[in-house]
């Protein structure tokens, strides 16, 4: 596979961003010594109001609008922190992103990257990781159904049982899922090395 096109944003709507992480700002769990933080975050609730527009134009839907600040509040509350941000250049996924980060806070760097924009088996998301994750201890992800259920399955090897069956059976619009690993760089990350610290659904959350 080609190396992803990317593109370094400067601003995501009213979300400024930064080139570099903030040093002095929490990190999210997991994120100390050689431990890598992962965070897979499905595109919330798409609108299907207009048949006429293409699929990657696909604006949210008023409760897509209302699920994405709530799964940022959650990842504050947490301490889910990234780094790095990479996500789907498709309109649902970027405003996903817009307003989890008026809610999570902190000024990570966000890249927009063609190849997020993916409904396969998950192998391409896993060579943009190890691509674009350079030496950044968190990294999230913002994309689609299927690719992002099967990366996530493929990848968590261990964590509690009833998450993992859970995040097997269904990967809903909105759902984060949390996987560690133990390793110095994204390059080395692997299927089945990684333990799925959670896996949280937006209707699990009282909103706030």
């Amino acid at each position: 596979m080609p190396k992803q096109r990317t593109r370094v944003l400067t601003r995501i709507g009213t979300i400024a961003t930064c080139s570099r992480a903030n040093p002095k700002r929490p990190v999210g769990k997991g994120n100390t010594g050689h431990m890598l933080t992962l965070y897979l975050l499905r595109h919330a609730k798409s609108s299907w109001d207009q048949p006429t527009i293409s699929d990657i134009d696909r604006p949210l839907s008023a409760r897509g609008r209302e699920a994405a600040p709530r799964m940022g509040r959650f990842m504050r509350a947490e301490n889910y922190l990234p780094d790095l941000v990479l996500c789907s250049p498709a309109t649902r996924a970027r405003h996903t992103l817009e307003l989890t980060l008026a809610q999570l806070g902190g000024e990570p760097e966000v890249r927009m990257i063609d190849g997020l924009y993916n409904f396969g088996d998950g192998s391409g998301l896993l060579q943009i990781i190890q691509e674009e994750g350079g030496s950044h201890a968190g990294l999230m992800l913002v994309g689609h159904n299927p690719s992002m259920e099967y990366l996530a399955v493929s990848l968590a090897g261990q964590g509690s049982s009833e998450d993992l069956t859970s995040m097997a059976k269904k990967y809903p619009t909105a759902a984060l899922a949390v996987i560690t690993f133990d390793a110095k760089h994204w390059a080395d990350i692997r299927p089945g090395t990684g333990s799925l610290v959670s896996f949280t659904k937006p209707k699990a959350l009282q909103a706030a």
